[in-house]
């Protein structure tokens, strides 16, 4: 895991001392609301419909157990016990107030933590896949060159103030867990199938919001030394060509459209031609620096846990199916990649109480090398665990509430805070989502289905990604009344889609039984173990609008 060297520790300081100043003068009215609003941004912190809200960074999804307990103690300090786990694997806290702040940002400084760049337009979070390292059949561990691109960005002079915000995501396997193909920038490392040589595949101009649009390859293979200053050309051209007469025509995927992807290709190419044998050269003991950082752990040797895992499976039905649905295998033979599910039914998907994160952080410690990563699905992950202790982390897991075996299924839903929340928001989520838990809590017919991805947004900035759920959400105002459209077929994932709409948008208390309807018609038609993905792409939209629109 990265360490900050004394430049960036100070850097982070220095940030909440100037924040602290900007805070005083606004609240002593010296700073007005417009001229406050983009220093606030800068630093993550947003007005929301009932109080300040900070969004926290966790670069590429990865959080030491220092750091996790710090975010406890901040839930319990300056919120209202709890945080909210986002899809750019950051952390949200949405009771502050705003005079307690630069407190909160300085507690946060002292295990390198901060919110800088968690908003505006700016390059913000950089994310990542969140099993990196762990799984099997990883070209390359991604997250050395996430910090490289992290360091390069953060406070980037040129790229403060974009035309709109910036997001770029990196995959290192062939599942694409980063949804690498709905970001501004995605980057896939690949092999040169003619020299052998590791590098990345470039993709521009993907997207979701009002406007969803799914990445177009500018390069097939970038060498590893080319990736800042490759991306800084792809930069300097949204910088100066990118629309800021219009906040909705502003994000990289409106230029590219428009000006068509040969176009823009050539224009980056023209730039990069002046860039890349500049200082943001990338030579082979810098890579080595930053790969230092994320070695592989010292595993025990091999002891196999088959047998008590297979004894406690045969025994405990519970645990054998968390054991099958939250849990996968690793690269290192004797260990195993478990998920906790921050989605049991009774609660919002995504929120994390104080003491669940203290619980976590001590299993880390414990089990997992003291670390723990956040996924872009709103779930948490130790990535380490040998299998003789995984029965013992499995019950305190079921005792921190961290257990439901849910994951990948229709109850693994993602969603924003919606209107419980957010002052942008059309519609609630939150109340959608509990709703289809209370409508499906039969595990047993959710492992029939399969894998089912629900994605709920309250509006169509899309936080919840609807747009590329298997199942997709959006809530709409209608006269002052929520009501709720419907989308299939979406994925984020390497076979990445756009949802297609089935029809009107149906009325909140009915969205969970239209789900059924669904649900229903794809059993009805589905063909030997056929996902339902597949089934939607082969059946088309038709007979799912049929069955709930009669």
């Amino acid at each position: 895991m990265y360490q900050y060297s004394s430049v960036d520790q100070r850097l982070v300081e220095e940030r909440v001392v100037q924040f602290r100043d900007q805070t005083k003068r606004y609240l002593k009215g010296q700073l007005s609301e417009e001229a406050f609003r983009p220093l606030r941004l800068m630093n993550g912190l947003y007005f929301q419909t009932h109080a300040p809200m900070l969004r926290i960074a966790i670069p590429y999804g990865l959080l030491s157990s220092e750091q996790l307990r710090k975010l406890a103690y901040v839930a319990r300090t300056y919120d209202r016990s709890y945080g909210h786990l986002t899809t750019r694997q950051n952390i949200q806290f949405n009771w502050l107030k705003i005079e307690q702040v630069p407190d909160l940002l300085a507690d946060l400084a002292t295990v390198q933590m901060h919110a800088i760049q968690t908003s505006g337009n700016c390059i913000r979070n950089i994310t990542a896949d969140h099993m990196a390292g762990a799984i099997e059949g990883e070209l390359e561990d991604p997250r050395p060159y996430c910090e490289i691109m992290r360091q390069w960005s953060t406070l980037h002079p040129e790229f403060s103030f974009l035309p709109r915000k910036f997001k770029i995501a990196m995959s290192g396997a062939q599942n694409d867990r980063a949804a690498t193909q709905v970001h501004d920038i995605g980057i896939q490392i690949v092999r040169d199938p003619s020299t052998e040589e590791v590098g990345f595949r470039i993709l521009v101009g993907g997207g979701l919001g009002r406007t969803p649009v799914i990445g177009k390859v500018i390069r097939d293979f970038l060498p590893k030394k080319h990736l800042l200053s490759y991306l800084e050309a792809i930069l300097r051209i949204y910088n100066l060509a990118g629309r800021r007469d219009n906040k909705y025509k502003a994000r990289l995927k409106i230029l590219v459209n428009s000006l068509g992807i040969e176009r823009f290709t050539q224009l980056v190419e023209n730039e990069w031609r002046q860039l890349k044998d500049s200082s943001l050269t990338l030579d082979d003991f810098s890579i080595t620096q930053f790969r230092d950082h994320f070695q592989p752990f010292e595993y025990a040797p091999a002891t196999s846990g088959k047998d008590a895992i297979a004894a406690k499976r045969n025994n405990s039905p519970a645990f054998s199916a968390w054991y099958e649905h939250n849990t996968q295998s690793h690269k290192v033979a004797g260990y195993r990649i478990v998920t906790l599910s921050v989605k049991a039914p009774q609660q919002a998907p995504g929120d994390l109480t104080d003491v669940q994160m203290d619980g976590v952080a001590d299993l880390a410690d414990q089990y997992s090398f003291g670390q723990i990563r956040v996924s872009h699905e709103q779930n948490l992950i130790l990535a380490d665990i040998a299998e003789a202790d995984i029965p013992a982390l499995w019950r305190e897991l079921v005792a921190l509430d961290l257990a439901t075996p849910n994951i990948g299924s229709l109850t693994d839903i993602i969603c924003c805070p919606g209107l419980d929340f957010c002052s942008l928001a059309n519609a609630g989520a939150i109340p959608i989502a509990k709703q289809i838990n209370a409508r499906f809590d039969d595990l047993d017919y959710l492992y029939d289905l399969g894998e089912i991805k629900i994605k709920i947004s309250g509006c169509m900035n899309a936080c919840g990604h609807h747009h590329v759920g298997h199942i997709g959400i959006l809530g709409v105002d209608k006269k002052g009344e929520e009501w709720y459209q419907i989308t299939l077929g979406g994925s984020a994932e390497e076979n990445a889609s756009l949802g297609k709409i089935i029809g009107p948008s149906v009325p909140k208390d009915d969205v969970a039984e239209t789900i059924a309807k669904i649900l229903d018609t794809f059993i009805a038609n589905r063909q030997d173990q056929e996902s339902f993905l597949d089934a939607v792409h082969r059946l088309g939209i038709p007979p799912f609008k049929e069955a709930v629109y009669g």
